[in-house]
């Protein structure tokens, strides 16, 4: 079985996570789950059962120096939602989170990675966001964003067809060595 680590960041799609652990899981991937400390606290109680469904911890910190990873390596990383903040960041090298720690130091292992971005109309006036997705895709990362992708609503709007999960496990699985 192939493995892949599940990210999410704090943008209300991660609140679907279960059902996209479930389907992955139908797929044929072995998940583990990485979340924005923001989107770890969104889940809370969830956690516990987040964690007997993937049968690994769920991680939201870095682990301390000498301690075993107690995760499999990645196959492929699908980070889905990321946020405004967290491509940004990413896009900077700003490790200060687990997960964006662990996806910026992918690029160089060449781990293969997709990024679904949540975002709405307003933040993507901001002139950061189209230099971090072309950062992002130049360094090798499929950010599916715009046509064929996640487009933005907005503020305050959920998309009436919700989050299209379903393309952004296509895209994993069109990174799973055969």
């Amino acid at each position: 079985m192939t493995t892949l680590y599940l990210f999410g960041a704090a943008a209300p799609p991660v609140l679907e996570v279960s059902q996209v652990i479930e389907e992955a899981h139908a797929r044929g991937w072995e998940v583990c789950l990485g979340l924005t400390p923001t989107a770890a606290r969104w889940m809370g109680d969830r956690l516990p059962d987040l964690a007997e469904l993937t049968g690994h911890p769920v991680r939201s910190e870095y682990k301390l120096p000498g301690e075993p990873d107690v995760w499999p390596k990645a196959d492929v990383i699908l980070f889905a939602p990321v946020t405004f903040n967290t491509v940004n960041a990413w896009a900077l090298g700003l490790t200060g989170k687990f997960v964006v720690g662990v996806v910026a130091e992918g690029i160089g292992k060449r781990i293969p990675t997709v990024a679904m971005p949540c975002v709405n109309a307003a933040y993507v006036q901001h002139p950061a966001f189209d230099r971090s997705v072309e950062t992002l895709r130049g360094a090798g990362v499929t950010v599916l964003y715009g046509s064929g992708g996640f487009e933005p609503n907005q503020p305050g709007e959920r998309r009436p067809e919700g989050f299209p999960w379903h393309l952004a496990l296509d895209a994993a699985d069109a990174h799973r060595e055969v």
